[in-house]
């Protein structure tokens, strides 16, 4: 058992709104000791590979782990994004095209960015959700200016992570958990309850149906509170 916190519980939880003042959207999150800096972008116009005629606009993200944002400094991606910084950025962009009509945005380009200062597990699940919330941000804010004629998002979309160690299901696992973790869980869900993404991976002995229904359960009342946390930010 944890020492902290029960196998169903998060860690503390924290979004600080306009974080930054240029950015149109920003969000510091905070998920027990990762932190992340989310910003929302607005540009006129969209991606060059976009046909002219195409009606919808466009949404992307980028991801970066800062130099001392982990134990032992890492490179910055000056000139070569690595795979797993794709995969992230990926990851995010899928996530929150997902909860918008981006015909509702039309000729416009949004970016999140989202930026690790402190990195303790789960940073691509705390980089959706700072993200998700930084783009409200600015969509409310493109709806008052008249930019945008209607609200392009749908519904929410939060993100957490699980995992098993030593035959428990964990929820939203911190660094050392995620190390020694026997199946490794990102989900990403709606706040319906529709699947974005389910990613669980075995690390070492596979894992089992009623295994992987525990996460699903454990994951999804997790992204359920995390969501209710979004109403008073």
């Amino acid at each position: 058992m944890r020492k902290d916190r029960k196998n169903n519980e998060l860690r503390t939880i924290k979004f600080t709104k306009d974080f930054t003042k240029n950015a149109l959207g920003s969000v510091l999150v905070e998920f027990g000791d990762t932190r992340v800096i989310t910003t929302a972008s607005v540009e006129t116009g969209k991606p060059k590979w976009m046909d002219k005629d195409d009606p919808r606009g466009w949404l992307t993200a980028e991801y970066s782990l800062l130099p001392s944002s982990t134990n032992t400094r890492c490179q910055r991606e000056r000139t070569k994004v690595s795979g797993r910084t794709q995969e992230i950025q990926r990851l995010i962009g899928r996530s929150l095209r997902a909860c918008v009509d981006l015909e509702k945005m039309s000729d416009l380009t949004i970016t999140i960015d989202a930026d690790v200062i402190q990195a303790d597990g789960g940073t691509r699940t705390a980089s959706i959700c700072g993200g998700f919330l930084a783009l409200k941000i600015a969509v409310e804010k493109l709806l008052q200016d008249g930019t945008l004629k209607e609200n392009p998002i749908i519904e929410p979309v939060a993100a957490v992570s699980a995992g098993i160690i030593d035959g428990e299901v964990r929820l939203d696992l911190n660094y050392e958990e995620d190390s020694h973790a026997q199946v490794d869980s990102n989900v990403v869900l709606t706040k319906s309850g529709k699947i974005i993404e389910f990613q669980t991976t075995a690390e070492g002995a596979p894992y089992d149906y009623e295994q992987m229904l525990k996460i699903f359960e454990v994951t999804k009342a997790g992204i359920n509170k995390i969501i209710e946390i979004y109403n008073l930010v």
